[in-house]
């Protein structure tokens, strides 16, 4: 009996206790789909690496074991977030386990990408959705037969370069052909988790930035009484958070009745739910009935405030529609999340302000979402993007660069004056992990000098598989007498593991040379080559790979050296506090704090929520850090 295993690796979470959003549907779906109770295909065994595993498994840890399981078949999910890290997996298994074929597949894999065609590590290429053509393809492959004339699928030859794509097949199957991963087990749910469901597949939209137009046109829905069963499954089952991923969720037909029957499921209010919707065709009605049936939040996206621009992304639409339906959303008690896309062909700076001074006037600042446009593989946009001038990073993000009507300064300050108008931060910070080691973890490495007299792991620890996000600890007697050594453990770390998240933290005794700590730093941008240490690059901030300086409590040297930073370097620096200084903080002082200890009362805590800046402050206390980003900082389930 052949094995195949199937990896979705997760959105990488900005800080150790975020959410990371990682349900792998597709994965489960497409294992789901091997095994249809009408007609199962025959002779091979499926699993999916569980999200638990992939949220905590850092690189090394998930290579080490799809080696060591040896499946004869390995499926890859390539999303914008993962295909970076998936492909590096993929290159490191068939090396080590050349016998191992690696299917690759998801929105990413497109005949427009040559990202991902370029890359070797695998053996076969699935394009579109999948579950129809899969099956055939898994079918030759059990039976050793030729893949020539396989639709949507792309092979390694034999002189190791890859085949054009078979013929498009349409995606035209009824959603009904295979049974909800949920109800086969490839997919568990969990209550502290999103549970996320499709009762729809295609979307009627055109718009030219979304892959979905190119998937399908076409609307295929399961019907009320099939959604209504999957959803009560899921009730039972123990989910309390739904996720609809159906394109515009009230483009299905009959949707009042599909709202009421959800209401009815969900009487009790156990479930709350997350969908996005246009804004054409809501009323006050809908927006009751959406109330009712346990909707909490609802994307809306406006885009752009410039209604030339809307047609000529065909995304059409009204921007006072959208304003009015979102205060009707409002008004019901649903939160909002409201989408503006900055880099918009024919848009300009000027219409980004237009857009936020719109969401402000109307009351709405607070939801909106204002985010650098990303020219993806598969869009209508990215087939034009010469011939509109835009001008796009290769790899993930694949965010725009420049446009006619937008410098690289102007698109970075467009974010910077959106946040001003806003008063808040739009990308999440990159909030580093400072927690204390806890033994049989694998996310905290401390290292000190060879002649130190501590009786703590050298750099050999340090080199060690780690977790997904893992914080390494230098404690140099002297930052000049221990720089090349700590630089080159910092190098070997990263070549060991090059997509886990890692804060490298210098713990400091004296006040540091200047150069130095730009030669670290230095260093770090020279490693910037994926999704997550580029998506904050514009703002000279490296979320993957984070230096950060711990200076301890009561130096003055320290906090006056520390006083006169900026606030624009590309390091952080926090000062060690015990919780008896909390009443004693400052919170007109721009510093980062980090609280020792394992205890903080509840008039220290709620000193701390109610008058401190929330990212200014972090615990070494787990428990605490985790509780501070669940309960101040809303790192919960999306």
């Amino acid at each position: 009996m052949a094995k195949m295993q199937f990896l979705q690796l997760p959105v990488p979470p900005p800080s150790y206790f975020a959410a990371t959003g990682n349900v792998p549907l597709a994965a489960a779906s497409l294992a789901s789909c091997l095994e249809s109770k009408d007609n199962p295909v025959k002779g091979i065994t499926a699993s999916v690496i569980s999200p638990e595993d992939t949220d905590s498994l850092g690189d090394i840890d998930l290579i080490d074991r799809i080696c060591k399981e040896g499946p004869d078949f390995l499926g890859l999910s390539l999303y914008l977030w993962n295909t970076e890290r998936s492909l590096y997996i993929a290159n490191e298994v068939k090396r080590r386990n050349p016998e191992i074929q690696i299917l690759v597949g998801g929105p990413e894999v497109n005949e427009d990408n040559p990202f991902v065609l370029g890359e070797t590590g695998f053996d076969i290429a699935v394009s579109g959705e999948a579950e129809h053509n899969f099956r055939n393809l898994m079918k030759s492959l059990l039976h050793k037969e030729s893949l020539e004339n396989v639709e949507n699928v792309a092979y390694r030859k034999k002189d190791g370069s890859l085949s054009a794509f078979g013929v498009p097949s349409p995606a035209n199957f009824p959603l009904t052909d295979f049974p909800s991963p949920y109800t086969t087990g490839h997919l568990q749910v969990n209550p502290k988790r999103s549970t996320y469901l499709e009762t729809v597949r295609g979307c009627k939209s055109q718009c030219t930035y979304c892959f979905y137009p190119k998937s399908s046109q076409s609307l295929r829905t399961l019907d009320i009484k099939e959604t209504i069963q999957l959803i009560s499954n899921l009730k039972n089952q123990g989910a309390r958070e739904l996720v609809f991923l159906d394109p515009t969720f009230n483009h299905r037909p009959g949707f009042e009745s599909f709202l009421d029957a959800i209401a009815e499921v969900n009487a009790d209010g156990q479930m709350t739910m997350f969908a996005e919707l246009r804004s054409e065709g809501v009323t006050p009605k809908l927006a009751t009935k959406l109330r009712k049936a346990g909707f909490n939040r609802i994307e809306l996206g406006l885009q752009s405030v410039n209604e030339e621009t809307l047609k000529r992304v065909k995304r059409y639409g009204s921007p006072n529609k959208v304003a009015e339906v979102a205060k009707m959303l409002a008004g019901e008690g649903i939160d909002l999340l409201l989408d503006l896309i900055i880099g918009l062909p024919g848009d300009t700076p000027d219409d980004v302000e237009r857009g936020i001074h719109f969401f402000l006037e109307h009351g709405l600042g607070e939801w909106v979402q204002a985010f650098p446009l990303s020219v993806l593989p598969g869009t209508s946009m990215r087939k034009d993007a010469e011939k509109e001038g835009l001008v796009y990073m290769p790899k993930p993000p694949y965010r725009i660069i420049q446009t006619p009507t937008f410098s690289p300064e102007d698109l970075r300050d467009s974010v910077y004056f959106a946040e001003d108008l806003l008063e808040r931060r739009l990308d999440e910070f990159p909030r580093p992990f400072l927690c204390d080691k806890v033994t049989g973890i694998s996310d905290r490495f401390d290292w000190y000098p060879e002649d130190s007299n501590e009786s703590h792991p050298s750099q050999v620890g340090v080199l060690e598989a780690g977790s997904r996000h893992q914080s390494i600890w230098f404690h140099p007697k002297s930052l000049s007498e221990d720089l090349i050594q700590i630089q080159t453990l910092i190098g070997k770390k990263i070549e060991r593991e090059p997509f886990c998240t890692i804060d490298f933290v210098i713990e400091l005794r004296n006040v540091p040379n200047a150069n130095e700590i730009q030669s670290l730093v230095r260093y770090l941008e020279s490693k910037r080559n994926s999704y997550l240490s580029k998506t904050l690059a514009y703002r000279g901030e490296n979320l993957q790979h984070r230096l950060v300086l711990v200076i301890p409590e009561g130096n003055e040297r320290l906090r006056n050296w520390c006083s006169q930073l900026d606030g624009q370097e590309s390091f952080l620096v926090y000062e060690t506090i015990p919780p008896s200084a909390i009443t004693k903080l400052n919170p007109e002082v721009t510093h980062f704090y980090l609280l020792k200890g394992d205890t903080v009362t509840k008039k220290d805590w709620d000193h701390l929520k109610e008058v401190m800046d929330p990212e200014t402050v972090t615990f070494s206390s787990r428990a605490l850090e985790e509780r501070w980003c669940m309960e101040v900082l809303g790192y919960g389930e999306i």
